[in-house]
Parts: C-alpha cells; structure tokens; sequence
C-alpha cells in the first residue's frame, strides 16, 4: 500500500531558471568555452546572424551569476547569439538567469524541425502577410527557395504527410514522391519508416519499382540512367516481393516474439535444472549447446 506524503511536506521547489528576463551589458558576459576561428564562416552562424537581424533575438542566451566576482556573468548557453550581437554593435542583451552553473542548453533537449514542420511554419507566416522577402532573409535562403519550401507537399496525399510529418526527409524525398499516385505515396512513406531511411537514393529505388499503372504520368514510360526495361520490370517484382514479406512479418511479429519469449524462460528452467541440464549434456549435447545459446541470447 502506498504511503499518502503531504505535498507542503516536501518544501518549495527551487527553480532552475528565474521568472524574469534580465537585461546584461554583454561586456559583463564572459563565455564557458571558445569558439573556434571557422565558426563565423558557417552556414550555421549565418543563419543566427540573418535571424537576430532581421526578427531580432528569438531564444535567449542563458547566463547564471559568477560566484568569484561581482557583476559578472557566465554564459552557460547562446555563445553564437552572444558573438553575433557583438558583431552588430550591441551592448546590451536580454538573458535567462540561471540558479545552477550546469551548462544546461535547450539545444540538446529538442529534435530538429522536419522538412513538413518547416513548410507549415512557412506557410503560416507567409498566411499572416509577413512578406516573403523578410522570412527569405530571415532563413537565410532566397525567395525562390521559400516558396519551393512553402509548396513542399503540394501533390502529396494527407495520409502520407501524416506519416511523414516528423520525419527527417529531404525535400527532394517529396520530389519523388509527387511522381506516384496517392497509394503508392502511402506505400512509399511506410517502407521509409520501417527501413529507417529517408535518404533520396531509396526513395528513388523505390520510384524505379512502382508500377507503371501506380505513376501520375502513366502514359510516359519510366526512364532510368543505365537500366533496361527488362531490368525495370525485375525490379519492380522484387520490390512487390519483398513488401508483401514485409507486411507479413509485421503482422505476426508481436505474437512471434511473445513465443519465443515464453520459449526463452522455459528453456532457461531447463538448462537451470542441473539433472535434466546433465541429461542433455550427456545424451543430447547438439541440443544442449542450442538451449544454452538460446538462453544467453538478451535481444
């Protein structure tokens, strides 16, 4: 039975962040670590420096109090921000305060923004008549990369971007895909995720063994650099096979695996018994060995 614990019991939780923002002349801010001399050459920093300029600071850096001296700061996050700031001329700049000097930064506990998750925060800001020049500079990127970006799943059905939406595809992926019908696109997406990759080579392999009848342009033969008809055809044969075997292993994994789960811990029972484990060994060592195998097998 579980023991009732009052919650005031327990004190006051101490927060790791202050409420409130606090304004630090960025000359008081003194960094954690280095940076090296390529870095304000990269494409990340760029991006930082296109961002800050034109929407202004977005995430602030995270500091906490130096305890050796007095109206100093430590800068436990934001090094880029902080450079990029400099680089502007500014001397004042908006922090997190931080009540712990763990180097703590957020960048670690978040995923990456999908391709799909880019498009429908592009598309948004592009709805609410933010020009699409600013959100370029903002991004970095020219206009006509935006709007190949904002029109990413344009062609593409609602079921396949579901199963895409956190996925980490590249946009040529949905290149491919708009080439195939609405099923086909589903099948395509599910064969990604259970192969885990999302590269444009499998996406493509998967394109050279569709079926004619399952492209958007049917009339027009596929043609493929270095690949016969007759090779086509293999291929797409090949890939039917093998997603079919794919499908059928799905549908009984989750009982296979209970099976020889139960098997495992009746096999362990009887290795373990050292009558019956001195039985086999004498009388039957093949199936011994494979018991034994079996029993020590964790995955």
């Amino acid at each position: 039975m579980n023991e009732y614990v009052d919650p005031g019991a327990l004190g006051e939780v101490m927060q790791a962040f202050s409420s409130d923002t606090v304004h630090i002349d960025i000359s008081a801010i003194l960094p954690v670590r280095a940076i090296g001399k390529t870095v304000k050459s990269s494409r990340k920093y760029q991006q930082i420096a296109c961002s800050i300029r034109e929407i202004g600071l977005v995430e602030p850096p995270v500091v906490c109090r130096d305890k050796q001296r007095t109206n100093t700061f430590l800068l436990l996050d934001g090094h880029l921000r902080i450079e990029v700031l400099k680089d502007l001329g500014e001397t004042h700049v908006e922090c997190l305060l931080s009540s712990d000097d763990e180097a703590f930064t957020y960048n670690k506990r978040i995923s990456r923004l999908s391709a799909i998750q880019e498009q429908r925060m592009i598309a948004k800001a592009i709805e609410r008549n933010v020009p699409k020049e600013k959100i370029a500079r903002a991004l970095d990127i020219n206009v006509r990369s935006l709007v190949r970006k904002a029109t990413l799943i344009e062609g593409i059905c609602e079921e396949a971007v579901a199963l895409l939406k956190d996925k980490m595809c590249p946009m040529a992926v949905f290149d491919v895909l708009r080439k195939m019908i609405p099923i086909r696109q589903i099948e395509t997406a599910e064969l990604l995720i259970n192969a885990n990759n999302y590269s444009v080579g499998y996406a493509s392999a998967i394109l050279a063994g569709t079926p004619q009848a399952q492209l958007v342009n049917s009339s027009t033969p596929k043609r493929i650099k270095g690949m016969t008809a007759e090779a086509l055809s293999r291929m797409e044969s090949e890939l039917s096979r093998l997603q079919q075997a794919i499908t059928s292993i799905q549908d009984t994994y989750g009982q296979d695996h209970l099976h020889l789960t139960v098997l495992r811990g009746y096999l362990a029972k009887l290795v373990g018994n050292t009558k019956i484990a001195k039985y086999l060994e004498r009388h039957h060592p093949e199936f011994f060995s494979e018991f034994k195998s079996i029993v020590e097998t964790t995955a």
